[in-house]
């Protein structure tokens, strides 16, 4: 079972829509309490990385989500949460990963935002990319991105820059894209975060 953070930023739409698909079930998380109903849970999160963390203060739900011992995944601005800071407002962001999110510069070849099909270059025998073959495609919508390291990447995208498309850390995942619009590999990736185990 699925727990969804309801913090006031997330494409839960979209993401509901995927989940129901592949026959997850899920439900959301308001309050703190409720987080002990789920076995894992996903941020989303769409728009500006400084508005969300700053809604996701608002919630009150930060101490918890740092606490989990059980798997997280955090989808598109969700992912760039983790992070330690974000360009993006000047914001300091959870702090679960020491990596940080940048701007695309502006003199890089590619259109700003990073809109479209991109492919992606999985690093490690990471399970969230389990039965996903490498250099497939996935639907990314950005501006900001989170820097490539080689110690937190599972998979890595190159547009003007390399950067990280997916991060891992323990019980902790992320992703840019958009797996709930990126057809079947999406479907698979969520799938797959389903039944991950962490000890």
């Amino acid at each position: 079972m699925i727990g969804i953070i309801n913090y006031g930023a997330g494409n839960i739409f979209s993401l509901t829509a995927a989940l129901d698909r592949v026959g997850l079930t899920y439900g959301m998380i308001n309050t703190a309490e409720e987080m002990d109903r789920y076995d894992r849970i996903i941020i989303p999160g769409v728009g500006h990385a400084g508005a969300a963390m700053n809604k996701l203060l608002e919630s009150g739900l930060v101490p918890y989500i740092k606490d989990l011992r059980k798997p997280v995944l955090g989808i598109c601005v969700g992912m760039q949460l983790l992070t330690e800071y974000s360009e993006e407002g000047d914001a300091e962001m959870l702090k679960l990963f020491p990596l940080k999110t940048l701007h695309f510069e502006a003199g890089i070849a590619g259109k700003v935002p990073h809109m479209g099909w991109n492919s992606v270059s999985v690093q490690a025998n990471n399970p969230l990319f389990a039965n996903i073959e490498d250099q497939t495609y996935f639907y990314f919508v950005h501006s900001y991105y989170i820097e490539y390291d080689t110690t937190f990447t599972a998979a890595k995208c190159e547009y003007g820059v390399p950067f990280s498309a997916a991060i891992s850390r323990e019980n902790f995942f992320g992703v840019q894209f958009h797996p709930e619009k990126s057809g079947k590999a999406g479907e698979q990736l969520l799938l797959n975060f389903s039944t991950i185990q962490v000890d």
